[in-house]
């Protein structure tokens, strides 16, 4: 079989399917995103996925185990020292990060704030882990009388700055971030992002603006998406992507809202001509409902992600790829908020599988940047092994 023209990787932002083995290390023995969704659901409505093979690689509540899966099917186990959104993205394209991004339970030093407070010439008030919506109700009214920088992070690698365009323009609120990033970098904090959250309306009203900018960590060494772009392969990239990777090696970047929205420009996407890679995440999975701990919510998401399969499926030529899998857990009946270090899905489908079959369980994500280096013949990355044979 000759190689694919374009593969479709989709990462289902925290799905993850069982406690990695050495998840209590992590503080996450037991976790289960999936399973325990599927339980509180009292079973997932999720027949696309089911008939691609999703219960064949752990039986799923709801979600039939099948005979002939449409897709090749197994687990993966991240090899990196972490669970955030960054280091499972990085090494499904080929890095391994062995010092994990910080995260700051307790707010962040005041030897940071001291030098925002001296750069900017303004107070700080926050400092704390937060919902967006939630802090500006409590601060957002202080914020516009003072022109006190919200500051805020939460359980993933983020120092997050809230600022009423009236009062702080985004022009503004993005020097201030940048200067953030600039001295976030270093083995101090490793923050993994700084992002910029304007907001507009009164007291009580308060609404987030579209004019939020994240400020990533450029990825420590060069990706696929590198090589990829470098050979003149396209690189589009979907939702958050870009801001993952810092724009590095991408060659279209697309915003998105929500899932639902992703899956519209997926299937846009899908409707082009183009040779590489398009890759997209869905985010409202891990943000909108793992961290929430909204297990409901979660299993509602899954359900109507899965209802929006066939349109893709249907759309799949012959030489393109699709490969479904996520980058770390977020089990909503775990204790706490923060992410569950997890086995993730992997499912692999392209139209000349006759009857899918269980892969070798993959002991690092970046198995999937070896493929689809192996598949564009571009260099190999230093960590991963092509599961490419495989699936052909």
């Amino acid at each position: 079989m000759n190689s694919f023209k374009r593969v479709f990787l989709v990462v289902m932002d925290s799905v993850g399917i069982g406690e990695a083995p050495d998840a209590e290390k992590f503080n996450d023995k037991g976790a289960h995103t999936l399973g325990h969704i599927a339980e509180h659901m009292n079973g997932l409505n999720m027949p696309n996925m089911g008939a691609l093979g999703l219960s064949n690689i752990r039986e799923i509540q709801g979600i039939e185990k099948v005979n002939q899966p449409k897709a090749h099917f197994t687990t993966m186990v991240e090899a990196s020292n972490g669970k955030d959104t960054m280091t499972g993205h990085w090494e499904i394209m080929g890095l391994y990060i062995d010092q994990p991004f910080r995260t700051f339970p307790e707010g962040f030093p005041d030897e940071l704030l001291k030098q925002i407070k001296e750069k900017t010439g303004r107070g700080i008030v926050g400092n704390k882990p937060a919902s967006g919506t939630e802090i500006l109700k409590e601060l957002g009214e202080h914020h516009v009388k003072t022109g006190d920088l919200i500051i805020y992070t939460s359980a993933d690698s983020v120092l997050q700055i809230a600022a009423h365009e009236d009062v702080i323009p985004p022009e503004e609120l993005y020097e201030i971030c940048e200067f953030c990033r600039e001295i976030t970098k270093d083995e101090r904090y490793m923050v993994g992002r700084v992002i910029a959250r304007p907001f507009i309306g009164e007291p009580g009203a308060f609404e987030r603006t579209s004019n939020r900018h994240d400020y990533a960590l450029k990825p420590f060494g060069r990706t696929v998406m590198n090589e990829m772009a470098d050979e003149g392969l396209d690189v589009v990239a979907i939702g958050k992507i870009s801001d993952i990777y810092d724009g590095e090696g991408v060659t279209e970047a697309i915003r998105t809202t929500d899932n639902m929205d992703g899956m519209d420009r997926l299937v846009e996407t899908l409707e082009k001509d183009f040779t590489g890679m398009s890759f997209l995440n869905l985010v409202d999975f891990d943000a909108k409902f793992g961290h929430r701990r909204d297990p409901q919510g979660y299993g509602e998401a899954l359900e109507e992600y899965d209802a929006r399969l066939p349109e893709v499926l249907d759309k799949m030529k012959d030489d393109d790829l699709l490969i479904i899998t996520a980058d770390h857990g977020n089990d909503p009946i775990h204790h706490g908020t923060d992410h569950t270090r997890e086995l993730v899905p992997l499912l692999v489908y392209h139209n000349g599988i006759t009857q899918g079959k269980g892969l070798d369980q993959r002991q690092t994500f970046a198995d999937i940047g070896a493929t689809i280096s192996e598949n564009f013949s571009i260099k190999m990355p230093e960590h991963g092994k092509s599961f490419l044979k495989d699936i052909q």
